[in-house]
């Protein structure tokens, strides 16, 4: 486990997100990054998750609603980290998997990726 404090994982959350190419961040639509200490209670060694509309299933209702949300959980991926360089690379690869997510790819498709 390495500690890493709430304000830093949050700026490498943030770069995770900066990181995403250009052409597939200007698709993101009605979407918000947030951080949760821990991840659900049904599930606590989740890394992340994404609560909302996949792109692919919006159709023309799809209006006045929430931001979907992509969800990092902060302590299951410092319980699995040894050093900063590796919850880097494990929030990079959990915001990349969520946002993929918005973009109706399934964690299926994701594994043969990489990013499941």
């Amino acid at each position: 486990m390495v500690d890493v404090s709430e304000d830093r994982f949050a700026e490498l959350a943030e770069q995770a997100l900066a990181s995403v190419p250009a052409e597939l961040a200007a698709l993101l639509d009605n979407v918000v990054l947030f951080i949760e200490d821990d991840a659900p209670a049904d599930d606590p060694d989740l890394l992340g998750y994404y609560d909302g509309i996949a792109l692919t299933e919006r159709d023309s209702t799809y209006a006045g609603v929430l931001p979907d949300r992509i969800v990092v959980c902060r302590a299951p991926i410092l319980d699995m980290c040894d050093t900063e360089d590796d919850v880097v690379d494990e929030v990079r690869i959990t915001v990349v998997h969520e946002i993929a997510h918005h973009f109706g790819i399934d964690d299926a498709r994701l594994h043969e990726l990489g990013y499941a």
